[in-house]
């Protein structure tokens, strides 16, 4: 007997989604949208599936730690919840009558979401609740080392499904095993590309010809300027630089540290279980053994990074991450680049003028358009460096890791998908959440002329330049 054709079963999945999603379409509701996206995000927050999930993705891809991603996998489906719980995704969600537009909200048809090993549950269950929320049916695409996650992850969706009569066509994965080639033809055959993960897929899903909502590298660097509170900034630094061993793209990989203060902020790093480790050639050999990140040490725990480095016996007992001074910058300086591991660059600047610029360089070498942090009491320094860096977003006094993503004590919308604008080659330099899930139409109706005339635009030129 022939072996199936795995683009065909694709084929055939993406034909199932189809037309699942009409018939939500055609019998929808903003009370069905809203309960299957309450259905999805049960599945993933009830707390003994939450466990598995979590013991499930650090077993399966050796990225992460379990109590962290618990908490991800709980705090971010909570955070989408509530960005989205009074949100309009079906029917009229505009009726102006000064501008005679009234505008339906509609759905794009079956999103395509190509999702990481770093957050394989995570992730796609924030892209599944965005893609119900807004009227859609979702094929994810995990990365190989992710496909047991998803499974069980859309397992768990399916059981919920059964209890409130959804049908389980709307939420599919590409089956096992993964291949480029299925995930190519997912992007090529879905309505709308939501990739998030290795810039390689990132490249092919803004290349497939399907509309596509993509995110850039991260890299993050803040700033420790003269003005800051050194013991809460080295705080913030060790939970963010820790957090689910720095899997995130939002984790510090770099922080740049004004000379007036330098020493001072050392020890309270050094107090927050951060070790300074004056040994770059050596750090980087063993972090880069063949030019690549040592799997050894990347998205470890503490101790197991510590003696893959070499460092066991050489830093405090207690360590949870090392800091390495350099000042290069660019390819031929791998710290200046990002990690994914325990490790932070470790940089000092003469000045706050100065930190800016190398927080600038290092963004033009690697993460532009993402995001960078700063500690500082001046208020106005975040404008400085929000003009002077290509980033999306400024963190200002906060743990990286937890407000660029979306916080309880911010407003960012919650998301694991950072877009990063122009500069780092996306569409978007927006978190990707439901906006980016749905379309509208517009009914136009006439309205009283509201031409102006010249004298109206024009006055003010005219008197600065001539007629």
């Amino acid at each position: 007997m022939n072996a199936p054709d795995p683009i065909a079963e694709l084929d055939a999945i993406i034909a199932r989604a189809r037309a699942a999603q009409a018939r939500y379409e055609v019998e929808g509701s903003q009370e069905r949208y809203d309960r299957a996206a309450q259905a999805a995000a049960w599945a993933i927050m009830e707390p003994t599936r939450n466990k598995t999930l979590a013991e499930l993705a650090v077993e399966t891809t050796g990225l992460g730690n379990v109590p962290d991603k618990i908490t991800k996998n709980h705090r971010k489906t909570l955070g989408l919840m509530r960005d989205i719980k009074d949100v309009k995704t079906f029917g009229v969600i505009r009726d102006d009558a000064e501008d005679g537009i009234t505008e339906l909200a509609r759905a794009m048809g079956v999103i395509g979401a190509i999702v990481p090993s770093t957050n394989p549950a995570a992730t796609p269950a924030n892209n599944i609740i965005n893609a119900l929320k807004c009227g859609n049916a979702i094929v994810v695409a995990p990365s190989p080392k992710g496909v047991a996650s998803c499974e069980t992850l859309l397992g768990y969706i399916h059981a919920e499904f059964a209890k409130i009569g959804e049908d389980p066509d709307l939420v599919q994965m590409i089956p096992a095993p993964g291949s480029k080639e299925k995930t190519q033809r997912l992007m090529e055959t879905c309505d709308k590309v939501v990739a998030t993960g290795s810039q390689n897929n990132v490249v092919r899903a803004q290349t497939c010809g399907t509309p596509a909502v993509a995110v850039g590298a991260g890299n993050v660097t803040v700033i420790v300027d003269e003005t800051a509170d050194l013991e809460a900034a080295a705080e913030k630094i060790r939970a963010s630089k820790t957090f689910d061993n720095a899997t995130s793209c939002s984790s510090e990989n770099a922080v740049v540290v004004v000379d007036a203060v330098y020493a001072d902020f050392v020890a309270a790093m050094a107090k927050a279980g951060g070790a300074v480790v004056e040994d770059e050639a050596g750090v980087v050999a063993r972090l880069w053994p063949d030019g690549h990140l040592n799997r050894a040490v990347i998205a470890r725990d503490a101790q197991p990074m510590i003696e893959a480095l070499g460092l066991a016996g050489q830093v405090p007992e207690g360590t949870e991450y090392i800091a390495v001074p350099t000042s290069g910058i660019g390819p031929d300086h791998p710290l200046s680049g990002e990690k994914l591991s325990r490790v932070l660059a470790l940089y000092r600047a003469r000045d706050f003028d100065e930190a800016v610029e190398t927080t600038r360089k290092i963004q033009l070498h690697q993460g532009a358009g993402h995001s960078v942090g700063l500690h500082s009491a001046r208020d106005d320094r975040a404008l400085t460096l929000a003009r002077a860096i290509p980033t999306s977003r400024v963190i200002v006094n906060q743990a990286h890791t937890f407000a660029t993503g979306g916080a309880f004590t911010n407003g960012m919308p919650f998301s694991l998908s950072m877009g990063c604008g122009a500069w780092g080659g996306n569409a978007v330099d927006e978190n990707v959440h439901w906006k980016h899930f749905m379309q509208s139409t517009k009914i136009v109706r006439e309205i009283p002329a509201r031409e102006p005339t010249l004298d109206d635009i024009f006055t003010g030129y005219w008197d600065q330049a001539g007629r």
